[in-house]
């Protein structure tokens, strides 16, 4: 807000809550100071609707910092929801390409720009022709593959448990007990493979 626009929005205060204008014009220009000087960064249009928001839910005086507060939170989720992409210029020109990136990031901030998020990167038209050219190659995975895969599936499911029927021959963990690193103890999600041979052994 400028320092212009603060009597206004101190006069629309004022209908909601009386205490908030002195009768001293002295010290009613000492309060429109004080309250530029915290609002400075706070859109004029925003601090209104604040009053409004305020006195919808509180029967105390609004201060400055209540508005403020509110509009750091608005401006935080703004800039954790954009992907804040690089700017259209040469990244070699460093002069031109930092004042890009700060100058979207100040109206993405002010709300003079929406934030660009992730799921808008993987949305629209481009979305689409990826999707249309994908559909053009055809299963990335030849039909050969993908059976000698699902025979073997079952397979790679039970073996890790087949492992665990017998003790391991090489860390020498008991039967039911999943393997270990000898030299941390650390446990491993799959038994070791003399362990799975001994085990499909006993099954034979």
């Amino acid at each position: 807000m400028t320092p212009e626009q603060v009597p206004q929005l101190l006069k629309q205060v004022s209908y909601a809550d009386p205490r908030i204008l002195p009768e001293d014009p002295q010290e009613v220009a000492g309060l429109a100071a004080l309250w530029a000087s915290v609002l400075a960064d706070v859109p004029a249009q925003f601090a209104m609707q604040a009053v409004g928001t305020h006195y919808a839910k509180s029967p105390y005086p609004i201060k400055p910092s209540d508005i403020s507060t509110l509009w750091q939170a608005v401006v935080r989720d703004r800039m954790r929801r954009d992907v804040d992409p690089a700017p259209p210029v040469d990244p070699d020109n460093e002069t031109a390409y930092r004042a890009q990136l700060a100058a979207r990031r100040r109206a993405v901030a002010t709300g003079q720009q929406p934030p660009i998020e992730h799921k808008m990167l993987t949305s629209g038209p481009a979305a689409a022709e990826v999707e249309r050219r994908m559909a053009e190659l055809g299963a990335y995975m030849p039909p050969s593959v993908r059976e000698a895969l699902a025979q073997n599936q079952p397979e790679a499911r039970r073996t890790p448990y087949l492992g665990l029927a017998v003790p391991c021959p090489h860390c020498r963990a008991a039967a039911g007990q999943r393997c270990t690193i000898p030299a941390s103890g650390r446990r491993m999600p799959h038994p070791h493979p003399s362990r799975v041979d001994a085990a499909q052994g006993a099954a034979a």
